[in-house]
């Protein structure tokens, strides 16, 4: 706020000395400690989570699609602070994507049905960054069950 630490104070406003509050934030995939900067004359407004509220509805969606599209929690923590002006700490990036990991390896060891009257393959080649940008094809399987209801059997990345 315009001076060092333990520096003699030249802000005459007198809004120095500034902290940060605790604050416990609600996301879709359970509770996020954070810590909000705040300063003595209450005139900070913070950019991605406002005062006053505890519950960013959303924010957990465009974390898991950009982790998605094959970004590293450091490009993710990158792009929030460039789109929204604030930084975004990388063990709440982690946070959403390790809750995710656990619906995924759910969803994968579901069981099937047994039989499938109609079986739709396709494949979409894209851009993965390994080391390098490379493309890969993505296969996705799709098929109706005895019920007439679509249901998506799997997804693989060859």
């Amino acid at each position: 706020m315009g001076h060092e630490r333990n520096e003699a104070v030249s802000n005459s406003a007198g809004n120095t000395r500034n902290g940060k509050s605790k604050k416990t934030l609600k996301g879709d995939f359970g509770e996020l400690p954070i810590e909000v900067p705040r300063d003595r004359h209450g005139s900070f407004e913070p950019q991605l989570v406002p005062k006053h509220q505890t519950r960013r509805a959303g924010f957990d969606d465009k974390i898991i699609s950009l982790y998605a599209c094959g970004m590293t929690v450091r490009e993710i923590q990158a792009h929030i602070e460039e789109m929204y002006g604030t930084e975004v700490s990388p063990s709440l990036i982690s946070s959403v994507t390790d809750a995710v990991a656990d619906e995924v390896k759910a969803w994968q060891a579901r069981p099937l049905e047994p039989i499938y009257p109609i079986v739709y393959l396709d494949c979409i080649h894209v851009k993965v960054r390994e080391g390098a940008v490379r493309v890969k094809a993505v296969y996705l399987a799709i098929g109706i069950n005895m019920r007439g209801e679509k249901e998506m059997l799997g997804l693989w990345l060859a």
